[in-house]
């Protein structure tokens, strides 16, 4: 069985953002807004790297915490206001 490392951080964003966003309806919702907000939560935020079955439970359970959950939450929403205050999306890729 091949060994494949993933930061598990990412899955987290992508579960939970389209949750907090929902409280924003007048964002931008273009791909390229879509990732930047996705780039700046990742890049503002600990990986979560895992490689087997159990590191991923591990990664699962330290989410759980209450203020990991806040802080991501809070990462979600600054990176909205931020990407939609200065959007790309005309910008070349």
């Amino acid at each position: 069985m091949e060994q494949v490392m993933h930061n598990y951080m990412e899955d987290i964003v992508r579960a939970k953002m389209p949750d907090v966003l929902k409280s924003m309806p007048d964002i931008c919702n273009c791909e390229r807004c879509e990732l930047d907000r996705m780039a700046y939560v990742l890049n503002n935020s600990p990986p979560k790297y895992v490689v087997t079955s159990k590191g991923k439970l591990y990664a699962k359970l330290n989410v759980l915490q209450g203020q990991f959950d806040v802080d991501i939450v809070r990462l979600i929403t600054d990176a909205a206001v931020r990407v939609d205050n200065n959007p790309r999306h005309d910008d070349d890729m």
